[in-house]
């Protein structure tokens, strides 16, 4: 019979972590998070699904990576959702790339779509997720894991009064 560590995360575990995402190809860091994040395992999912479940018999002070094809998660590239317009016909304030303009679809949908190219006269616009299309390594480091009180596991991780004292 194996036993688990009551320290390592399972369901109903507080836990706080940070993370990166990187590129598997450029080795570019895409993401990162430095401030901890928190969450009650099995309530709620800050990260993608299969992520989580790597976390799961992780403890404190241990780093996870894990290589994630992101086309899994958000589907492939839609070249039908990249759009070119005349410069002039776009307002003044998302003249610049990286900009996020929401655009309306004919049937009254909301989309993101973020500035991906400005040339001559011309601006690009992608309603892709930046993540379609690459493999990225996701690399997590743990900093908490212990049982979450019951304000912590109704709102999902961290109070608004903040961890419970010691």
């Amino acid at each position: 019979m194996t036993q688990t560590n009551p320290e390592s995360i399972s369901e109903g575990k507080y836990v706080e972590l940070t993370y990166e995402v990187r590129d598997s190809t450029t080795g570019e860091i895409l993401t990162e998070v430095t401030r901890p994040l928190s969450y009650v395992h099995g309530v709620n999912e800050i990260l993608a699904p299969n992520l989580m479940q790597e976390l799961q018999g992780k403890t404190a002070g241990e780093r996870v990576d894990l290589l994630v094809d992101c086309n899994a998660i958000y589907g492939p590239r839609n070249e039908s959702l990249v759009v070119t317009e005349k410069l002039a016909v776009v307002p003044r304030e998302y003249r610049q790339v990286g900009s996020q303009i929401l655009m309306e679809n004919n049937l009254g949908q909301m989309k993101s779509f973020l500035v991906t190219k400005i040339e001559n006269d011309s601006i690009t616009f992608d309603g892709n997720n930046p993540l379609c299309g690459r493999e990225v390594i996701y690399r997590v480091w743990l900093h908490t894991v212990r049982d979450a009180t019951p304000e912590e596991k109704e709102h999902g991780g961290r109070t608004p009064e903040g961890p419970p004292a010691d």
